[in-house]
């Protein structure tokens, strides 16, 4: 009975969302607990990998933020590749609107954050900290709602924090990469051209592609890139057309791993926040504020002003059965960053050796602006959508 309950439980789409949850909880609840000094020693735990010259030494936080999560941002990759190909990404029309409410809500967080941090250079490190959506949480809390909404509306929201999750990645290669070795990167194109040739071969081999795949993460690593980039690009690199079922089978034997024991793992290594070194000055500071009002107003203004002007342009339409109040509701869940958040929070603001900047703990605000979403986008589509769609 209890084991039935247990898979009935993990099959449902908002089981990523409410471990998630669960975990954030246990996470503070140890952190302001006796315990909270076996939990910094979780997270400090040395991990070595050694293979003759090659040492990759980092305590057990960077082995989950830098390796598990690479392993999501595969499975990413390959959700973008077939959504491509063979998905909603696929047709440009379909695309349009989502494509541009998703450019509306990486803009305007930013700039919601930039308007309370100018002139802050450690600040203004975390721009793109309230740039990005959480795929699961947000999912996960439109699908509690049921049949209140339509099916049309759930792929909108999918659609828009796919290509969500592809500006972020463009925006960590960009922005958040520092200290580069050219003959690691060099190593990283040498498996990239291997991947391109075995793609073009025909190879449809899954496990050749994941062994160049875990050099190039190894040299992404060592080059000063993020290496959770490297997921991406081997999902990417899977083939498709003529390994349609290998494929898929690659892709959904991904799901339980990532959303039931990477993310929420991540999610307890990430938000154990200590609140007994927070003051009210944190709760106003400007990186909290910037971070909340770039998720809370930032995305919902940006998602839904820039629906409107792709779908007055002509460049595509409202989803079937989807009024505006429903896409309205859509832009306000659209702020729940959390994982992305974190994410990108952990690069803008990683202690150097030598100093670290004297700025509030951007998870509270991180955690505050996608509660707020998440409650706000609950309660508005539970009262704007019928029963039934």
């Amino acid at each position: 009975m209890i084991q039935n309950n247990l898979l009935a439980f993990f099959r449902k789409e908002s089981s990523t969302g409410i471990l998630l949850m669960l975990m954030t909880l246990a996470a503070m609840a140890v952190a302001n607990s006796p315990f909270k000094s076996y939990y910094d020693a979780f997270l400090n735990i040395p991990v070595a990998v050694v293979i003759g010259h090659l040492s990759i030494a980092k305590p057990l936080l960077l082995w989950i933020n830098d390796g598990l999560m690479a392993i999501f941002f595969f499975m990413v990759g390959l959700e973008i590749k077939r959504e491509l190909l063979d998905g909603e990404l696929k047709d440009p029309r379909k695309v349009a609107v989502p494509a541009l409410a998703a450019v509306g809500g990486m803009l305007m967080p930013a700039l919601f954050y930039s308007l309370f941090n100018w002139g802050n250079e450690a600040a203004m490190k975390g721009w793109a900290i309230p740039s990005a959506t959480d795929i699961a949480f947000a999912l996960g809390i439109l699908s509690l709602l049921g049949k209140r909404v339509p099916a049309t509306l759930k792929l909108f929201l999918l659609t828009l924090a796919i290509i969500d999750d592809l500006g972020a990645i463009v925006i960590i290669a960009l922005f958040y990469t520092s200290g580069l070795s050219y003959l690691a990167l060099g190593v990283v194109g040498l498996t990239i051209a291997i991947l391109w040739w075995m793609n073009r071969r025909g190879v449809t081999n899954n496990a050749a592609y994941v062994l160049i795949g875990i050099v190039m993460w190894t040299a992404t690593l060592k080059s000063g890139v993020h290496a959770t980039l490297a997921g991406v690009i081997l999902g990417l690199f899977i083939p498709f057309k003529n390994n349609r079922k290998s494929f898929e089978a690659l892709e959904h034997s991904l799901h339980v791993p990532v959303n039931h024991v990477i993310l929420p793992l991540f999610a307890f290594v990430n938000t154990g926040i200590d609140f007994a070194g927070i003051a009210l000055r944190d709760f106003v500071d400007s990186v909290t504020l910037g971070i909340i009002s770039g998720l809370f107003l930032g995305k919902q203004i940006g998602i839904f002003l820039f629906s409107w002007l792709a779908i007055r342009l002509g460049l595509g339409r409202l989803p079937e059965d989807v009024d505006w109040k429903m896409l309205y509701g859509v832009a306000i869940l659209g702020g729940i960053g959390f994982t992305m958040s974190l994410f990108i929070g952990s690069l803008a603001f990683e202690c150097s050796k030598d100093a670290c900047p004297d700025l509030a703990d951007e998870r509270l605000g991180i955690l505050l602006g996608s509660l707020f979403s998440g409650i706000v986008g609950y309660f508005y589509l539970r009262t704007v959508s019928g029963k039934k769609s």
